[in-house]
This record gives structure tokens, sequence and C-alpha cells, in this order.
């Protein structure tokens, strides 16, 4: 029997998540190319869902297989995961998913193998659907494990948020991500999809348009985000600088005179590239250290500090995010500062992180002194609960990546 080759791609973007520490969001596209959009929507569903539920499935491939996964050849590992996702949180048909797990184990040159993850992925055929239904999410470890999530993530949701709204997180970042792209008014052209309610250029779509992309009429960025770059709020004539600015999304949405820095030659040259597909022409690349930054970049009327941060409110599109997810007060609190030393006085500062917790979020506010501007009455709908002045997106609640966002004031 061969492999489908979505089936294959799947497994080749699993195996270099997993065993090589490839990001998938750069494994997945090498893994696809050539395939039709059929097969890519597939492979991308199985890849995606697999990695994000890695630590249910280990757990249901342990209790039926009686086997650690760690001992398992990374092979055997890769097949036997991607199988169980199939078997437990998909339509697939049974006898396709065992039959092309253990397909995976002979391309990959382990005849000795074959047999072993035949009789495994017949195990779970018969129980692993039914083992992880039974899996109970009354505290935050259970949850951890049912939804598949490192403790500390449940833990942080759990004492934020309350077990409820913990839960509805943590299975709304286990489905599919919107499908959303921003309409570039910088060019004129027909977009196909539906207008979002709220926020004025996002277009809901039923994939990207590859070719309207290459033309530069659409941007894919989430409702989350750009409301980030709305709250910006630059007009014509002002200076801005957007000091962790590749890939561009929000540089490009911004008026005034943009200067866009990245520290990274290589994601520098890329933000060139989009400016000028999208034609931005008010924006200037500049490749730099945010934290070192020459001395004439100074007395911008706005600074966009869209800062490194954990990525919580992104896990949906970026699957492996929460197994390498890390949280980075300091160096969010450090270019705040930059942006208060190069903002001129009166002038504002806007904060934006795909995170939800509070020690990435307004913790790291409170600690820079400056003078919060309330963003409530402007998008009183994307409110933070406890701190109203600042806007928190909830992909449970607002179907969007989950965004922090604050604007804060210079002194005079």
């Amino acid at each position: 029997m061969s492999v489908s080759p979505a089936r294959r791609a799947a497994f080749d973007t699993i195996m270099r998540v997993f065993e090589e520490d490839a990001y998938a969001d750069r494994a997945f596209p090498a893994a696809v190319a050539g395939l039709d959009a059929r097969d890519r929507a597939l492979a991308q569903r199985l890849a995606y869902g697999t990695i994000q539920r890695v630590r249910t499935l280990d757990h249901g491939i342990e209790a039926l297989g009686r086997r650690p996964v760690a001992k398992l050849d990374a092979p055997v590992r890769a097949a036997l995961r991607l199988g169980a996702y199939q078997l437990a949180f998909s339509e697939v048909a049974v006898h396709a998913a065992v039959n092309e797990s253990v397909e995976l184990v002979r391309a990959a040159g382990l005849p000795r193998a074959v047999g072993f993850a035949n009789a495994i992925m017949r195990r779970l055929a018969l129980g692993l659907r039914d083992l992880v239904a039974g899996l109970r999410d009354e505290t935050p470890a259970e949850a951890a494990l049912k939804h598949s999530y490192p403790d500390w993530v449940a833990e942080l949701w759990w004492r934020e948020l309350g077990r409820d709204e913990a839960l509805a997180l943590m299975e709304a970042q286990n489905e599919p991500a919107e499908t959303v792209v921003r309409i570039n008014r910088r060019k004129e052209g027909r977009v196909e999809g539906r207008p979002d309610p709220e926020i004025p250029d996002a277009l809901h779509v039923e994939r990207v348009d590859e070719e309207a992309l290459r033309a530069g009429l659409i941007w894919p960025q989430s409702r989350g985000s750009q409301l980030a770059g709305l709250c910006v709020g630059s007009t014509e004539g002002e200076r801005v600088l957007d000091l962790c600015a590749a890939p561009g999304g929000k540089a490009t949405q911004l008026a005034g005179e943009v200067t866009a820095v990245d520290i990274h030659p290589g994601r520098s040259r890329q933000l060139e590239q989009n400016c000028a597909r999208l034609g931005a022409t008010n924006v200037r690349v500049v490749n730099a250290d945010a934290l070192a930054l020459p001395g004439e970049l100074r007395d911008f009327d706005c600074v966009l500090v869209d800062a490194p941060c954990s990525g919580l409110g992104v896990l949906a599109s970026r699957p492996d995010l929460r197994w390498r997810a890390k949280r980075l007060p300091d160096p969010q609190l450090a270019l705040l500062r930059v942006a208060a030393e190069r903002v001129r006085p009166g002038g504002t500062v806007l904060y934006s992180v795909c995170t939800i917790g509070a020690e990435e979020n307004e913790d790291v506010i409170d600690a820079t002194g400056l003078e919060v501007e309330s963003l409530q009455e402007e998008w009183s709908q994307f409110a933070h609960v406890r701190r109203p002045e600042f806007l928190l997106t909830l992909p449970h609640r607002d179907r969007t990546s989950g965004f922090f966002i604050a604007r804060l004031r210079s002194r005079q």
C-alpha cells in the first residue's frame, strides 16, 4: 500500500519539528511543495493537529502500547503520533489511518518495526478515542494532559481566567485559526471574501489567494494583529518608529513616515521586499538592534513596540510554539524603555504582544512608569476584563488570535 501525499507531507513535518527542532511554519511549506490545494489543506490539518495534541497522543500510545514513546525509533514515533491523531481527533477512516501509518514505517526503511507499528496501531484503533474522551479536566494538571498543553500554561490561565475560561481558551486554540487577510488600500484590485464588521480592512476568506498576495493586494493578518496596528493611530505627517517590524504586517498598516527596525539582516531584507510588494513607500527599513539604535532615530510622534513574547495567543496558528514558549518580560520592558527615550515629549507608545498572561502584559506596563491612555472608549468590545484601559483579544471569545494592547503617553 502506498502512502498518500498529504500524509507523507504531514509525517515529514512532524519529523522535522520533533526530531530536528524545526519550526512548523518553516518545515511545512517545504513538505507540501508541489501538492494541490486539497492535499495541502489535509496535510496541514494532520501535521498541525498532531503537533498540537502530541502530549495527549503520547499518553495514549504509552497507555495502550505499553512502550515509552521516547524509546521508539524517530520514524516509528512520528508515524504512531500521526496515526493516533487521526484515530482520536479526526473523521479519517480507521483502516486508512492504521495502514498508512504502518506503511510510513516501512517506507522509512525499518522492516523490523513494521509488525510492532501494526500491533500498536490496532490497539489504538480499538481504544484510543475512548481513552481520550475519558480524560478529566477538573484541575490544571488534568486539563494540560487532556487538551495537550504544558502544565505551566494551564496553571497560568487557570489562575488568571478561572477554570471555565481557561478550558474554553485551551479548546479554542486546538481548533484551526481564522483565515483572515488585510486588504491593502494602497493598491486597487478585487479580492473575494466577507468583510469583518469590526476591523475596517479585515476580510474573512476560505483560503489565502496566492495571486492576490503576490500582487500585494492583501496581507495575511489576524484581526487581533490588525487591531494592534489600528491602535497606533498614526496620521499623515507624523514620524513613526516600529521597533520590531519584520515581517511588516503592522508597519505597512501605518500612516505617516515610518522607520521600521529589525535586528536580523535576512528578516530586514524580507521586510523591504514586503514593503515594496505592498507599495508601502512611506516605510524606511533600518537593520539595527532596537536596544542600540543610531542616535539620530529620536523624537518620534509614535513608537510601536510589537515585542517578542511567549506567543500564547497564537497557538492555533503556531502549533509547535506551546512546546517551546518562554515568557520574556525583561526584554519587553527594555524595549519599552527604548521607546520612551525615542518618542518626543507628549508622544505615544503602543505596546502589543500576542500572548495572554499578566507577567508579559499589564505587569510590564505597570513597570514602565509611563502614563496609560485608555483604549476602552474606542474599542470597548475588546476591553481587558480586569484592566479595561487595556485591550485583550481572546481566541475563545473573539475568535481571533490573542493580543494584549496598551497605549502609553510620554510625559511633557
